[in-house]
């Protein structure tokens, strides 16, 4: 067991996201959008370098960051160190965040009330287009959200930190946050944003296989549909255009034996009924589940500085 993974992960259920002005990852957000103001337009190639440079500097500042960081939480008694270490890794997982989210959702939807799903939805959850969604699409969006972003949020936040401590944490963060904010296949962001993009592709490969695996070991844990879990993130995990994001949100699909699509794109589970509300809630469910053992069992490696 990590301890510092654990706490964090502990620390995120029970106080979720801190406010903006104190949270690393808006303070991420914050210098990539002072970069977005100062960049090339209009010449790709121009971009594309401009692109690649706001990331190796921001990646290798908060790396930076996190390894001086490492260094004084060192000199701390162990249970003050992990509890130190603990504390920013929570600000890079959002297990709370997310779970609150599609709760407020499934809510609204439970309640009848589509509009209010759908702007939660576009709030909290997607970049999509959410105003013309059916009440099945709008719990599809969700339920595919919590399987992302269980990857994106959970999983590999505490998987880099097992590798590489806060440095890597913090680090995956930061490239995390570019691809969010620019990585788009739009004439603005094209060319800017492919390199964050690619890389976060790169760094995400193996944490979303991870939570693939783990959101099926949870699907035989909450009495879901395990062996449907594995069987269809074998056969459709390729089908979503994302190389990662198809790999939890199609085991998410077969462990429900619900239907995640996005129109004109992908189907994924696609011989199986459209999603509901109840869907939205058992999602939440083996989201809970998968976080617990990837903090309990899948990283078992000593506290933060083993690595040094």
């Amino acid at each position: 067991m990590n301890p510092p993974v654990v706490i964090g992960l502990l620390l995120d259920w029970l106080l979720g996201d801190p406010l903006n002005r104190f949270h690393p990852t808006a303070w991420m957000g914050g210098l990539i959008a002072a970069a977005d103001r100062i960049r090339p337009y209009g010449r790709p190639a121009l971009e594309f370098i401009a692109g690649i440079g706001l990331t190796l500097l921001g990646t290798a500042l908060t790396g930076m960051i996190g390894w001086v960081l490492t260094e004084w939480f060192d000199s701390f008694p162990a249970p003050l160190g992990w509890l130190a270490s603990a504390v920013i890794l929570k600000a890079s997982v959002s297990l709370r965040g997310l779970d609150r989210a599609a709760g407020e959702v499934q809510i609204a939807l439970e309640s009848r009330n589509l509009a209010e799903a759908r702007r939660k939805l576009s709030r909290h959850l997607v970049s999509r287009e959410t105003a013309l969604l059916a009440e099945s699409q709008a719990a599809g969006a969700a339920v595919e959200s919590v399987a992302e972003n269980a990857s994106d949020g959970v999983v590999a936040p505490m998987f880099f930190f097992a590798v590489g401590g806060l440095p890597a944490a913090l680090a995956y963060r930061f490239v995390n946050t570019a691809d969010s904010m620019l990585g788009y296949r739009d004439p603005p962001r094209e060319w800017y944003g492919k390199f964050p993009a690619r890389l976060d592709d790169l760094l995400n490969f193996i944490p979303s296989r991870l939570t693939g695996l783990l959101l099926t070991a949870a699907a035989f844990l909450a009495r879901e549909n395990g062996p449907r879990a594995w069987r269809i993130m074998r056969r459709d995990a390729r089908l979503a255009a994302s190389p990662n994001a198809g790999v939890p949100t199609s085991a998410m699909a077969g462990a429900l034996g619900a239907r995640l699509e996005k129109a004109g794109h992908y189907s994924l589970g696609g011989e199986f009924p459209s999603p509901s509300a109840g869907e939205i809630r058992r999602a939440r469910r083996l989201l809970q589940i998968a976080s617990i053992l990837a903090a309990t069992f899948l990283f078992p490696l000593p506290a933060a500085g083993w690595w040094k």
